[in-house]
């Protein structure tokens, strides 16, 4: 949303009344001889001036301040339209658009006590703008982490068979007419593979992992006389003389496919079991490998999906469901909390970068004119593209002539306070 410009500008009434002060800025460059604006009294109430040091300091703080306000208040807003999308609508300060509170401002005493001390009362107005801040990155975070717990619940729910949930895929039916085992020496596993690879693994899946199981043991073929006999076994026999795959052969079943990939199911060995025996008096206990965890490791360096972990849940799908659109429910919650809080404290925010401004202007007026206080500040809304124009005018009615040198020298110097405000 665009928003008009404005230039703050303040004169020393030097010894005149206010109004004829007026008059002069109005002439300058808000009439119908120099039509760059349109022109608006600004109310600066009486602040205590302390020290001139104290003062010198608070101005050069003052810009950092303003600066930093701007920043929050273009954030809020920011969040505000990104959170409305289309349906974004204009933000309000007090229930007035921005414009029109800037054009009819009045100094909020009681809000902002203009007897209380002016670095105080920075503190107090830049302090309750940093609470508003803080506030904002924890609600968005909060917002932002639902929304991607709402993400991963859609992307289970939507994705292919490499990423979704199962049980939001497979049904009763599907799964009776599967032989699945789960003992202590078997374990069916699922696996999900792309379908440009689907012909290769059905070929290969029974040899894979073919360096895993040792399927070596006592011969007694050359030598039955010798059947049993103690050093036919132990550390004399070669368990891993004769490899192979821990796959159960013929338990490769296809179960579904979409799109982009197929679902298989294959029955593997849980584990390999090393007897232990003797070396001299001393038994060697025996070993027990897990040939899951390795079988799943030689399948994903073949860039196979396991779905480990999966246990079929008839009740899952209703679960998810409610879950997803509980979700749901959380998010649209609380974007329209979010959406509400930023309505609200955008206006808080903007009210204290408006009292930042007059306070600068305040500030500057006293520096450069001098006590006891007396100045005249106004407001211009600037015609598009008349910019320069304006300042160039006001230049022209109140400022000295300087040499074209001197003019270099300075970086865009004024004989008047003058602060732009781009809301």
């Amino acid at each position: 949303m665009s928003h008009p410009s404005y230039l703050i500008a303040a004169i020393s009434n030097s010894g005149q009344a206010p109004e004829t002060s007026y008059r002069q800025l109005q002439n300058a460059a808000a009439c119908p001889s120099a039509p760059y604006g349109e022109m608006f009294k600004l109310e600066v109430p009486s602040l205590m001036v302390g020290t001139l040091d104290s003062l010198m300091n608070l101005s050069d703080d003052l810009g950092k301040t303003d600066s930093l306000i701007e920043s929050i208040v273009r954030k809020v807003e920011k969040s505000s339209i990104e959170l409305a999308g289309k349906k974004a609508t204009e933000l309000t300060v007090g229930g007035v658009p921005s414009t029109r509170y800037i054009q009819q401002f009045a100094w909020d005493y009681a809000k902002f006590p203009n007897r209380r001390p002016l670095k105080e009362l920075v503190s107090l107005i830049s302090g309750g703008v940093a609470a508003i801040d803080e506030e904002l990155k924890q609600l968005s975070n909060s917002y932002g982490e639902k929304q991607v717990a709402l993400q991963d619940a859609r992307r289970k729910k939507g994705g292919n068979l490499m990423s979704v949930d199962l049980n939001h895929v497979l049904d009763e039916k599907t799964v009776r007419g599967l032989k699945i085992h789960d003992t202590e020496y078997l374990k069916t596993v699922f696996v999900a593979v792309g379908k440009g690879s689907s012909e290769n693994f059905e070929k290969e899946v029974y040899n894979m992992g073919a360096e895993l199981v040792g399927y070596g043991g006592p011969d007694w073929s050359g030598n039955p006389s010798g059947l049993g006999q103690s050093q036919n076994f132990g550390s004399q026999v070669d368990r891993h003389g004769k490899k192979g795959s821990p796959v159960v052969p013929g338990s490769l079943e296809k179960v579904m496919e979409d799109s982009d990939s197929i679902l298989y199911t294959i029955t593997v060995l849980r584990s390999m079991y090393e007897a232990g025996y003797y070396e001299g008096k001393e038994f060697v206990p025996g070993t027990k490998h897990d040939l899951l965890a390795s079988f799943a490791k030689v399948l994903r360096d073949k860039r196979y999906m396991v779905r480990e972990n999966f246990t079929y849940d008839p009740s899952s799908q209703g679960k998810a469901a409610m879950a997803l659109e509980q979700l749901q429910v959380e998010v649209d919650n609380m974007r329209s909390g979010l959406t509400r809080w930023c309505k609200t404290h955008y206006g808080e925010a903007f009210v204290a970068w408006m009292h930042i401004k007059v306070i600068r202007v305040f500030t500057e007026s006293v520096l450069r004119y001098g006590l006891p206080v007396d100045f005249t500040a106004v407001l211009y809304k600037v015609t598009f593209g008349k910019d320069v124009q304006l300042v160039g005018a006001l230049d022209k009615t109140f400022g000295e002539n300087k040499k074209d040198d001197d003019a270099d020298d300075e970086e865009e110097y004024h004989d008047f306070v003058l602060i732009k405000f781009d809301p």
